[in-house]
């Protein structure tokens, strides 16, 4: 489809906007390139308060970008995290910002060496639409607490929720200090093509590379948040239905629409169709209506559903069995939500095998051994989330130890990503870099390293001539 003009003109006067955006940061950067704690804790203090005020309509434009979106999921997911993670930046970026001092050898004695922790200056914030609220203020809290401005570049696909966020910091930040982006691809390669003393982007593997690719123009450092396929393994020592319960929290939330929700279960064979009979009834007992219930997320455009569609019927012509999990047996064919299906029998050359689902959409697949899990798990690329079930704390050391993830819940899943107080990322394919807590302090830092000395030195006794 070509554009209009319209259009056109609507695209080149948001990337006009975005590079004056940009130099007006930069330039109010230099003038104030080492803000105060009592200055970082102030706007850290002004977007906690604006975030409460605004937090029902941020939630009702979330809402009704997704078609449905739970209230009381926008408000635990988004809200409630972000403000626990303001809280936790306001009551340690004064400690954060301190000077490290750090030893010196016998050589270069006497003097004195610290690492001090330096603003980088303007970051760019890339949002996913998933969680457009808690993935914009996240980074943003780091990038605060560590002194720099931030500049946010919303998705296209949240409209809504960009309109109110918008006004919501414009409320209380200038543009000069923290300012908010939109606009289509364009307006997304354009933004980062721009010099920013760093990068965070939260989104699928394959754009990471793209985003990686562009800045590594300008070398700028970029922290991936990205996703891939994360997997949940269920000892055969713990009883299904504990498994299967946090299992379907985890996965249900935001129809599965998140990027360290469980993409597959590994299941003792023994234990496989106990385990689908459990998730089938705890799903039931969370949702017994998917229609017209406001608890259960709708997939967020016709595309998305579209594939997630596509992935099913890829697989069932491979000769997957699915299980629908529909517990009034409702039609929903007329929206976008999408009734959860178990799907077994999963081969390698089924496209979900290798594609990150983001959907509600479980593969099951049974092993015989803890090390044939193991085996599995590692035999792809590192996930952002890995999840183990069981309470034998022998076997959770072993499988910790010999696996890799961004991060791991056990016997849980998703709540190591609400956890302020422990970093956050990837590795590998799902990603790299970290934030949250202190790590997003850093993340946002020049860590500094300083050499003093003193009136008095010995570097003289390595002066030339050598031949004494």
């Amino acid at each position: 489809m070509v554009a209009n003009t319209a259009e056109v003109s609507s695209i080149d006067t948001e990337i006009t906007r975005l590079k004056e955006l940009f130099s007006r940061q930069k330039s109010a950067f230099s003038n104030n390139p080492m803000p105060s704690a009592e200055q970082r804790i102030g706007h850290l203090k002004a977007l906690k308060n604006i975030t409460i005020k605004y937090q029902d309509q941020l939630a009702a434009a979330v809402n009704e970008d997704f078609s449905c979106r739970s209230k009381d999921e926008t408000l635990l997911a988004e809200i409630l995290t972000s403000v626990e993670g303001i809280n936790m930046a306001i009551k340690k970026t004064r400690k954060w910002m301190k000077p490290s001092k750090r030893g010196v050898g016998m050589l270069f004695a006497p003097a004195k060496n610290e690492v001090r922790y330096q603003p980088l200056g303007v970051v760019g914030i890339i949002v996913p639409w998933n969680y457009p609220i808690f993935l914009a203020l996240g980074p943003l809290v780091a990038a605060l607490a560590a002194g720099n401005r931030a500049m946010i570049k919303m998705s296209e696909f949240t409209p809504n929720l960009n309109k109110v966020f918008k006004a919501m910091i414009a409320e209380v930040f200038e543009e000069n200090q923290v300012c908010i982006i939109e606009g289509e691809a364009d307006a997304a390669v354009a933004f980062t093509e721009q010099p920013f003393d760093h990068i965070l982007f939260t989104g699928s593997t394959t754009v990471g590379r793209f985003v990686m690719a562009a800045a590594a123009k300008n070398l700028t450092p970029v922290t991936l948040e990205l996703g891939g396929k994360s997997p949940a393994i269920v000892s055969d020592h713990i009883p299904m239905k504990d498994a299967a319960e946090r299992i379907c929290f985890g996965k249900s939330m935001n129809a599965g629409q998140t990027c360290v929700a469980p993409d597959y279960i590994l299941v003792p064979k023994a234990k496989e169709q106990e385990f689908v009979q459990a998730y089938t009834q705890a799903f039931s007992k969370m949702y017994p209506t998917l229609k017209d219930n406001n608890d259960y997320t709708a997939i967020i455009s016709d595309r998305q559903h579209q594939r997630l569609t596509g992935l099913l019927t890829d697989a069932k012509e491979k000769g997957a069995k699915l299980t629908e999990i529909n517990p009034a047996n409702e039609d929903l064919s007329a929206g976008r939500k999408l009734a959860p299906v178990i799907l077994q029998n999963m081969k390698r050359d089924m496209n979900i095998a290798d594609e990150e689902i983001f959907g509600p959409i479980l593969p099951i697949i049974s092993y015989d051994t803890m090390s044939e899990a193991i085996e599995y798990v590692n035999d792809r690329p590192r996930p952002l989330a890995l999840y183990y079930f069981g309470y034998d704390k022998t076997e959770q050391d072993h499988v910790l130890d010999n696996t890799h993830s961004g991060g791991v819940s056990v016997n849980d899943t998703l709540m190591h990503l609400a956890q302020e107080d422990m970093p956050f990322g990837g590795v590998g394919d799902s990603g790299m870099g970290h934030y949250h807590g202190k790590e997003g302090f850093i993340t946002f830092s020049k860590a500094k390293a300083v050499h003093r000395k003193g009136r008095f030195s010995t570097g003289n006794l390595a002066f030339p001539p050598y031949d004494n």
